[in-house]
């Protein structure tokens, strides 16, 4: 029986119950607080690990990641020992055909669920749904949509000055001065043949009083101005790749400096909209029908706040924020847009910037962290950008609010909670020193061991990490050089996982590791044998090492986090669990994300599926009277 006609969800990605709970106890989020009293507030279990891709891809199939495949942001070829990403691949069939971008996501997504029973829905931006998945109604990709160089986000540093050098995520290009004019190009999509890069011409023009730019090109707008310290209006531009091959894209510019040296940012290279080169709507139209709402072009990349510009000391705290209230106008926006059209079914949209804001300013929230200096001053002063994000998605919430009604069930809910990240363990220095990894010629590993697993000795080596906290085991037949036999490769990611377990860092005189857990406790299903053998639950506080995650190492087994990225969720996930508020009563016992895709189903009618591992929590007929 449907038990409403409408259910929206509203996922707010990253909201933590320990700064959401004192925040509701001292009013400062009075729309949340007004569903709390309508129906329930409680906190919701994340998945294993507590990474986004992976507890939105369980909120959209109803199964652990064993049933859907996505286990990290990163993966590895066990043919290759090589670090990829888990969202989304390219696949070229023949050499003079294009290739198509492939879902890496398995299992069935809700909405194709709702569109088999009839029932509508509209999906904006939630991750792992690029390229966008079938159903009865409308979808925006979210977080897997690359830039049109297919990574997660390379922006463009045009600079005059001869010492400057590219830093993480970024190329460089050089300002060559001509009178007044200062000429450099924009750098697009590899050549599909030739793999070199496809750029396009631009002159730069400079009021150093004034502090503004004009940048031309042949894109549209032609001249564009841009203030120092700020952003500008977007700029439309096509890369072309020869005679046939043109792809179209948009970004945004800040100028960094004018003195002594002439420095622009420029963002990465986002599809336009109009005309992406993959598809990444439902219908494919849809992305289009969106900038024409919004009057204007938007970030269409899964990452779209540019946290690298931020941690590589390219712009300002206060540029990343303006970004930030950007991209929230923009998705609300795009909210508004549909749920003024709603009038039945599901609709869901995410909001990804809490967790953003979360990663580079949770370290001001604790003076000694190691990425605050000595700036006490700056510490202060940033304390609580975090609060104030929060009250600002609460009157997003409340503009999405107006459109429920006495037959909509509402749900505000987070992926998962956050910690501090202070310091970080490099796991590859800590299976050397337990004998199971092993590098050429003996050598101990270094900071300056190169990363991508280059210098391991596969014939002596049992286990290595790659990812933000999985271990993988050197099986023989699985791994290009294995050398673990298959029967005995359980036992030994359990010994892996039990050595984990309490370790301590002594230099803090606190336990880093609360344990490791193994493939067979954590995961079943379909996809199961391609996850990690063993993962890694941390303390709050630390985090896999930064080199870890491309399969690198470090000077010593633990290191300070002096990056600008100071805060994370992937921990011990019991200790991150998410938020979850609805209007209408339900079962809070071991709430989970894995409940929300039978729960959802159940209330529009729509019957889950054998393999939906939750339960429906809302057992009660939803239609009833708006709170008076």
């Amino acid at each position: 029986m449907r038990r409403a006609r409408k259910v929206i969800v509203i996922g707010l990605d990253g909201f933590a119950p320990d700064i959401v709970e004192p925040m509701l106890q001292r009013g400062e989020l009075p729309h949340l607080e007004r569903l709390r009293r309508m129906g329930g507030y409680a906190r919701l279990a994340t998945t294993t690990p507590a990474q986004t891709p992976v507890a939105w891809s369980t909120f959209a199939t109803g199964v652990n990641p064993g049933g859907h495949g996505i286990f990290d942001f990163l993966r590895r070829d066990p043919a290759t020992y090589l670090p990829d990403l888990s969202l989304s691949r390219y696949e070229q069939e023949r050499a003079w055909l294009p290739p198509r971008a492939v879902n890496l996501r398995r299992g069935t997504p809700l909405w194709e669920d709702l569109a088999d029973a009839g029932i509508p829905a509209t999906v904006l931006r939630c991750p792992a749904t690029y390229p966008p998945d079938r159903l009865a109604g409308r979808l925006l990709s979210g977080m897997g949509v690359p830039d049109i160089r297919g990574g997660l986000g390379t922006a463009t540093i045009l600079s005059e000055d001869p010492a400057a050098r590219a830093r993480e995520s970024e190329v460089l290009v050089r300002l060559e001065r001509a009178g007044e004019r200062l000429h450099g190009h924009l750098v697009g999509p590899r050549h599909p043949r030739t793999r070199v890069d496809v750029t396009a011409p631009l002159t730069l023009t400079v009021d150093r009083g004034a502090g503004i730019a004009t940048v031309e090109t042949h894109g549209e707008p032609a001249r564009l101005s841009v203030r120092l310290g700020e952003w500008s209006d977007w700029l439309q531009l096509t890369f072309r790749a020869g005679r046939l091959a043109r792809v179209r894209a948009t970004m945004r510019f800040l100028l960094v400096r004018t003195e002594p040296h002439v420095e622009l940012y420029a963002s990465p290279a986002n599809f336009d909209p109009r005309a992406p080169l993959y598809p990444i709507s439902h219908p494919a139209h849809y992305a289009a029908e969106l900038a024409r709402a919004l009057g204007r072009p938007y970030y269409t990349t899964g990452m779209v706040e540019d946290h690298a510009g931020l941690s590589n000391g390219r712009f300002s705290e206060e540029a990343y924020l303006a970004q930030c209230e950007e991209v929230m106008r923009e998705r609300e926006t795009m909210m508004q847009f549909e749920l003024a059209r709603l009038r039945d079914g599901f609709f869901f949209v995410l909001f990804d910037t809490p967790d953003r804001v979360q990663h580079m300013f949770w370290r001001f929230r604790e003076p000694g962290h190691p990425a605050n200096g000595e700036d006490r001053a700056r510490v202060r002063e940033l304390a609580h950008v975090i609060e104030e994000h929060y009250r600002r998605c609460d009157r997003a919430v409340g503009m999405a609010m107006a459109a429920m009604d006495d037959e909509t069930l509402f749900l505000v809910l987070s992926d998962h909670g956050f910690a501090s990240f202070q310091r970080g363990l490099n796991l590859n220095n800590w299976l050397h020193e337990q004998g199971l990894l092993v590098l050429r010629g003996g050598a101990a590993p270094r900071a300056s061991t190169p990363d991508f697993l280059r210098e391991v000795d596969w014939g002596r080596t049992r286990a290595y990490a790659l990812g933000l906290g999985s271990i993988y085991l050197n099986v023989a037949g699985r791994e290009r050089d294995g050398i673990v036999p298959v029967t005995e490769a359980p036992a030994l990611g359990g010994r892996i996982a039990a050595a984990l377990s309490g370790l301590h860092d002594s230099a803090r005189g606190a336990v880093a590791v609360l344990g490791g857990r193994t493939r067979a406790e954590l995961y079943r299903g379909t996809y199961a044998d391609e996850s990690p053998d063993v993962v890694v639950d941390f303390n709050a506080g630390y985090r896999v090492s930064w080199a870890t995650a491309l399969g690198g190492f470090g000077d010593a087994t633990f290191e300070d986090n002096t990056r600008k990225w100071g805060g994370d969720h992937i921990v011990s996930p019991a200790l991150v669990p998410g938020v979850f508020f609805s209007n209408h009563r339900f079962d809070p016992a071991d709430l989970a994300m894995i409940d929300m895709a039978p729960s959802i189903l159940d209330t529009l009618g729509a019957a889950p599926r054998p393999v939906h591992e939750g339960r429906a929590r809302f057992a009660h007929h939803c239609s009833r009277a708006a709170e008076r």
